[in-house]
C-alpha cells in the first residue's frame, strides 16, 4: 500500500515575463540597499590590531552586495514589488 503525505500546494507561477520582470526588480532593490549600507558605514574599515587592512578594503562592496541579496531573499523593504509593478508587472 502506497502511503504518501500530500505536499504543500505548489505556489503560484508567475507567467515567464512577470519572472523575469520580477527578478530585475530584486536586482535593483539589492543594488539600492549595498549603496545603503555603505552609507551607512558597512565599509568603515576597523582600526587596530584586527583591521582587514587593504584586502578589507579591496573586497568590503563584494560582501555588502551579497548582504544586500541577502536582504531581499528575506523580504528585503518592499521596494522590489514596487519596481515590480512600476515596470508593468502583474499580481499573480
Amino acid at each position: 500500500m502506497d502511503v504518501t503525505r500530500p505536499g504543500p500546494p505548489p505556489p503560484a507561477a508567475l507567467p515567464t515575463r512577470d519572472t523575469a520582470l520580477m527578478a530585475r526588480a530584486k536586482e535593483l532593490e539589492a543594488a539600492f540597499l549595498a549603496e545603503m549600507l555603505g552609507h551607512a558605514g558597512m565599509d568603515a574599515e576597523s582600526d587596530g590590531t584586527f583591521g582587514g587592512g587593504i584586502g578589507e578594503e579591496q573586497f568590503a562592496s563584494f560582501l555588502r552586495q551579497q548582504q544586500a541579496r541577502m536582504l531581499v531573499e528575506r523580504g528585503g523593504i518592499g521596494l522590489a514589488e514596487s519596481l515590480f509593478r512600476a515596470m508593468g508587472g502583474k499580481d499573480g
